[in-house]
């Protein structure tokens, strides 16, 4: 088994998964999004890679654990109780399980993540 690099910070070549969230999760814009995985365990619970966002806000839910490290873009994550959080290029954090309430991309945003989905 071999070491995979995520180190570099552009985004890779070839062509990413591309979708929108639900359209009952939609509050604002299109908010459509491509994701790179890089990296996934066998089992399904563990990967990382990149993900580009472009404008608009949607309803989240985490089930997982996320750590997010900002490329580029702006953001604003609000929780359900309405406190909310800009995040920026540079800018690295953690979504718990747990989480809930809104991710809205103000500028076309692109981040590194690491995903961790403890399932049953």
């Amino acid at each position: 088994m071999s070491i995979t690099r995520l180190l570099n910070l552009d985004i890779p070549d070839g062509p990413g998964a591309d979708s929108l969230p639900a359209a009952e999760k939609i509050i604002a814009g299109e908010p459509r999004q491509t994701v790179w995985v890089q990296y996934q365990d066998p089992g399904g619970r563990f990967f990382a890679g990149v993900w580009r966002c472009e404008p608009g806000k949607w309803r989240i839910a985490y089930t997982e654990e996320e750590y997010c490290e900002m490329i580029s873009g702006t953001s604003v994550l609000t929780d359900a109780e309405g406190r909310s959080v800009t995040v920026g290029a540079g800018d690295r954090f953690i979504v718990p399980r747990g989480f809930e309430g809104s991710w809205e991309v103000v500028a076309t945003t692109t981040k590194r993540f690491v995903v961790y989905e403890p399932g049953g």
